[in-house]
């Protein structure tokens, strides 16, 4: 990602904040959306971002953080259906040309997978390191 792009992160999270924190130092547009105002307070002094406080979810908070602007979406709520969700709709319906979603249970990943989304499993990363 040389230059600058519009990334939206959804969950402001221990991964969502850095994540967020992370890009917004490369230079990049980030929008970080959650329906929890303490979890902005992951963001750093420096995240020059913006923050939507609302559901990812719904169409309205999607369209405040200029969805059809974005070259990427994050998906990275603790709730594997509302990354599903949220990656689901950003796909398909905005053609956001890259989405990543986390997904917690392994099992679920075919469907992401089905609908062209890509996944990151904490649970299958984990067991691959205690298996190494």
């Amino acid at each position: 990602m040389a230059e600058s792009k519009h990334i939206i992160v959804v969950g402001c999270g221990r991964l969502g904040g850095m994540l967020a924190n992370k890009l917004s130092a490369e230079g990049h547009q980030i929008v970080v959306i959650d329906s929890r105002e303490i979890a902005f307070d992951k963001l750093s002094i420096e995240f020059s971002g913006f923050k939507i406080l609302g559901d990812a979810t719904e169409r309205n908070v999607l369209l405040e953080a200029k969805i059809h602007q974005a070259d990427y979406l994050f998906a990275t709520t603790t709730h594997d259906n509302t990354n599903l969700m949220v990656a689901q709709v950003v796909k398909t319906i905005y053609n956001v040309p890259r989405v990543v979603a986390r997904v917690f249970d392994p099992f679920r990943e075919g469907v992401y997978k089905g609908f062209g989304i890509e996944t990151i499993s904490p649970t299958k990363l984990a067991a691959s390191a205690f298996l190494n």
